[in-house]
């Protein structure tokens, strides 16, 4: 096949729902290596160290040279990428102790409209009215879904909490795209990739040892969750979102996201029992028509 070549119409949006499914299984991995003794920090440290080590072959057959011209300045926003990305999975995975699955999910991935902010903010970018009316719904659903779970018991062990570290999470994946959009500019994605997930590892690994973690005595059950989490959620369900950014546009991407949190609800309820409260469920629809709404309304 060319370079030039196109795929079938259909192809993008079947790779997008099959990356759609792997990354909704993000958080119920998460959940199945917590149950097997496995510490969040560990969890996090596994997802991004396998998904480095898988990748860098790939990285070195394909982007060795690009890796070889790498400039200072690169070099300083691939760690900066990789420290925010490690934060998210840090922190993100650690809300999963304390909150239900669809709370800490649905606000994860909040990320489009701290983006929004970010523009206006830092760039001076006019916010359309589009995004400002998402961030208000957003808003509003955030605080129902913190209401909600401050009232229900069943929420998690300490829902503010956790859902604290879920938007904690969002932020700093915020951050990670910012940065990584900046560098990606210059890079393919095989070495953006390796370079993000590698720092991020990295700084895992580094908070791991300095915290005294057990990273290595874990259960054959946790080593296949883990390395499950890397294979899916991690390379499958982010690379087919790259990829089909090339063939559909960025705000339809991010309208596919918002079936995350759905997606992780349903095999949560299904897997561990966990339902909805009917104030939660509330919060989490004016949260994902804000997404959708912010995610449109964003400038290129």
């Amino acid at each position: 096949m060319s370079h030039t070549a196109q795929p079938a119409r259909w192809l993008p949006f079947v790779v997008l729902g099959i990356g759609l499914a792997a990354i909704s299984f993000g958080a119920i991995f998460a959940r199945l290596a917590q149950a097997e003794g496995v510490s969040s920090l560990a969890v996090a440290t596994w997802r991004l160290g396998f998904a480095a080590l898988i990748i860098t072959p790939v990285a070195f057959l394909q982007s060795r040279h690009e890796l070889a011209r790498l400039t200072r300045k690169q070099i300083g926003m691939a760690l900066a990428a990789g420290f925010f990305l490690a934060l998210h999975f840090a922190t993100w995975i650690s809300s999963l102790e304390y909150t239900s699955v669809a709370s800490s999910t649905a606000l994860v991935t909040t990320n489009p409209l701290w983006i929004g902010l970010a523009s206006f903010l830092i760039f001076r970018e006019t916010p359309t009215k589009m995004m400002i009316g998402g961030i208000a719904l957003s808003f509003a659903g955030s605080l129902f879904i913190f209401w909600s779970d401050s009232q229900n018991a069943g929420a998690g062990s300490n829902p503010m909490l956790g859902n604290l570290l879920a938007l904690v999470g969002s932020w700093c994946f915020s951050a990670y795209l910012l940065i990584g959009r900046r560098l990606r500019a210059g890079l393919g994605l095989p070495a953006y990739i390796w370079l993000a997930y590698g720092a991020a590892a990295l700084f895992l690994f580094a908070a791991s040892g300095a915290g005294g973690v057990e990273l290595f005595t874990l259960s054959n059950t946790a080593w296949l969750v883990l390395l499950a989490m890397a294979l899916g959620p991690q390379l499958l369900g982010h690379t087919a979102y790259n990829w089909s950014l090339r063939y559909v546009s960025a705000t339809f991407v991010a309208v596919v996201t918002l079936g995350e949190p759905v997606g992780s609800a349903l095999m949560a309820f299904l897997i561990f029992g966990e339902g909805f409260a009917p104030l939660q469920f509330v919060g989490f629809s004016l949260l994902l028509v804000g997404i959708y709404l912010a995610a449109k309304g964003e400038r290129s």
